[in-house]
């Protein structure tokens, strides 16, 4: 069995660990930062280890027991909190690289509570090195498309579903389908959309090129 001042020492590296990634995302405004990460890694180990002592516990009574229950337990649970972390800002999602290292400190509170200090700390600092470094190279180097949302209030007549997607296709990397819905008494149309933007090209063009379109009454974008 694990003993109770092992147990102290784990709960502590893991804490540790938590910490040096909780820090990086707490420096990112990320919303789980700091102790979110610490807690999750500090439980993560607390629950490895007291699966490999209730395995050892009871194997008199359970000799087939298996130590790691609470574990897998831990790894498929993580995923709700992972879930709070992302969030949506209208075509933009935000958090799935928090929501990705908490699920992976999770794995290495198990993987401190089985023991495995040097793998642990291999893990953490190679989760360092993605999100800090890599992060500096995509801020530098990768320039994102901007996703937009598009809604656009118009008054119908024949033939102007297809001049709005000829100026969308002159500034969205790809052809985009829309979701239309008609208002019978007002005999207009709300059409939306989501779609990429050119390198090289603005949103107010897109705004100004889709106002000189006639019938165009109400332009809503969300980047």
């Amino acid at each position: 069995m694990v003993a109770d001042i092992e147990i102290v020492l784990r709960l502590l590296a893991a804490a540790g660990l938590g910490a040096l990634v909780g820090f990086e995302r707490e420096r990112q405004n990320q919303p789980a930062g700091l102790r979110t990460h610490i807690v999750v890694v500090m439980g993560a180990s607390l629950a490895m280890s007291l699966s490999i002592n209730l395995a050892m516990q009871f194997r008199e009574f359970a000799p087939n027991g298996d130590p790691a229950r609470l574990a897998a337990q831990v790894i498929s649970g993580i995923g709700f909190l992972g879930a709070g972390a992302i969030l949506r800002f209208g075509a933009s999602v935000k958090g799935l690289t928090t929501a990705a290292s908490l699920w992976t400190m999770a794995i290495v509170g198990l993987v401190v509570g089985a023991g495995y200090y040097i793998p642990a700390l291999g893990a953490t600092v190679t989760l360092l090195v993605v999100l800090s470094l890599l992060n500096v190279f995509e801020t530098r180097f990768v320039r994102p498309r901007l996703v937009v949302a598009l809604t656009l209030t118009v008054d119908y007549r024949p033939g102007i579903e297809q001049e709005i997607r000829a100026i969308l296709t002159h500034f969205a990397t790809g052809n985009e389908p829309f979701t239309i819905s008609k208002h019978v008494r007002t005999k207009r149309i709300k059409i939306e959309t989501v779609f990429k933007l050119k390198d090289g090209k603005q949103l107010d063009e897109v705004a100004e090129e889709l106002s000189n379109v006639s019938g165009v009454r109400v332009i809503k974008t969300a980047p």
